[in-house]
């Protein structure tokens, strides 16, 4: 499949709001909704979108950034994928530096966050975590 700058506006739009109708999508982009709905249609069949999600506002949810250490003898891939199965786990990023990984937890309140941070420990090969409560969002 070969996406177009139409195909990319309608993913703008979707990125921005997910919910918004193929009907609205239709008339900023002077198609009729059954175009727009074949077109989103088609990029999901074609895994240019994979999913639909829901974010929660931040207000909702309590948010942590998890440093993690890694055991030289243990393969850093494998850490990481046990990591995205992780409930509260939303992104589980590969780093360089004095962690080998960093993870964003976000859960409904502190507790949730201790629950998982204590669940990540358990994992084989995860030597240190270094964990940082994120208070605010400046975007």
């Amino acid at each position: 499949m070969v996406k177009d700058k139409i195909d990319d506006k309608i993913i703008g739009f979707l990125r921005d709001d997910a919910r918004e109708s193929f009907v609205e999508i239709g008339k900023k982009l002077k198609l009729s909704e059954s175009a727009v709905r074949r077109r989103v249609k088609n990029l999901v069949a074609n895994k240019v979108i994979e999913k639909f999600t829901v974010q929660m506002g931040e207000s909702n949810t309590t948010s942590a950034i998890v440093l993690i250490s890694v055991d030289s003898a243990t393969d850093t891939s494998k850490v990481s994928i046990k990591l995205t199965k992780l409930e509260a786990v939303k992104t589980v990023y590969e780093i360089t530096g004095q962690y080998d990984i960093s993870v964003i937890i976000r859960a409904a309140n502190i507790s949730e966050i201790n629950g998982c941070i204590d669940e990540l420990r358990k994992i084989q090969g995860v030597i240190d975590t270094n964990t940082v409560i994120i208070l605010r969002t400046i975007r």
